[in-house]
């Protein structure tokens, strides 16, 4: 519990007793690979803190072609924002790709949070507005950088994750095909 307690400091001091407050309101489990959190269609009731392990959000078009949007490892956020916030059915699917323990708090017990610890508040408004710009960023990315460069930011977001991730999952976050994202890959190899 001390990894979110530490990702909480990085923008807000709490108590000890607000603390033990916020830690009792959250449930942390283990969860294997290839385990599904959320489905497209579901209600999003809770986003998820990343102990340990990875885990991937995508989507799944009408060709059933895979899209991911995130990957979240060890210290990072992850959740449909979209049906956790609207109350609405999402369009998300999250995955774990690798054994992970998760920090899973749910919307209501958020909500109880924000009147018991209101700095809480600013806390989750910060990740909010992170994710905002990050999104942002990467649709500009997608717009304006070659698939090179994608991937080579992609590298420097995630350089842990290059070793551990399916190549087909990085050629999908970055908005390529496994075919054109082999040869690129070898391209760069040779360079």
């Amino acid at each position: 519990m001390q990894s979110i307690l530490e990702n909480i400091a990085k923008h807000v001091a709490l108590t000890p007793q607000e603390q033990e407050l916020f830690l009792s309101k959250t449930e942390t489990k283990p969860f294997k690979s290839k385990t599904i959190l959320l489905s497209a269609g579901e209600v999003a009731t809770c986003t998820y803190f990343v102990n340990s392990g990875i885990l991937r959000s995508f989507n799944i078009n009408d060709n059933i072609i895979e899209h991911v949007l995130h990957f979240a490892c060890e210290g990072w956020w992850i959740g449909d924002m979209y049906s956790y916030i609207s109350g609405k059915p999402g369009n998300l699917f999250l995955e774990v790709l690798e054994d992970a323990e998760v920090v899973i708090i749910t919307k209501e017990n958020q909500q109880q949070l924000y009147q018991e610890i209101p700095k809480l508040e600013r806390f989750f408004r910060i990740l909010a507005e992170n994710s905002l710009v990050s999104h942002q960023e990467r649709l500009m990315d997608n717009l304006s950088l070659t698939a090179e460069e994608r991937f080579e930011k992609f590298c420097s977001k995630y350089p842990t994750l290059i070793q551990k991730v399916p190549q087909k999952h990085i050629a999908s976050y970055i908005g390529v095909t496994p075919e054109f994202f082999s040869k690129m890959k070898a391209r760069l190899l040779k360079k």
